[in-house]
């Protein structure tokens, strides 16, 4: 099984990486999602649906910022984690 990691660093950019990780997780790949420095800029109905579903997919979710940790459920890393887990990914998908 592929290892697939998406970085979303932009905050205009994530909804289209939470897009991504779920279309990756229905080819049978295992999806990391990252979302770096800034909190969840649109936490509306369809974001936080979404969510849902990559948590029943069994997909990952991490951040750095600990608002994401707290109010959203991410699992906290720190970029020294985030950069050991991108290495372990055999694709990496930057937003």
């Amino acid at each position: 099984m592929s290892k697939v990691a998406v970085l979303i660093k932009n905050p205009a950019q994530q909804y289209e990486g939470l897009r991504s990780s779920l279309g990756m997780l229905l080819y049978n790949t295992e999806v990391q999602m990252f979302v770096l420095n800034d909190e969840i800029a649109n936490m509306d109905e369809a974001y936080e649906d979404n969510m849902g579903f990559l948590d029943e997919m069994e997909g990952e979710r991490f951040s750095n910022n600990k608002t994401n940790v707290e109010k959203y459920g991410f699992q906290y890393a720190t970029v020294e984690q985030i950069g050991e887990m991108l290495r372990q990914a055999d694709v990496v998908i930057p937003f």
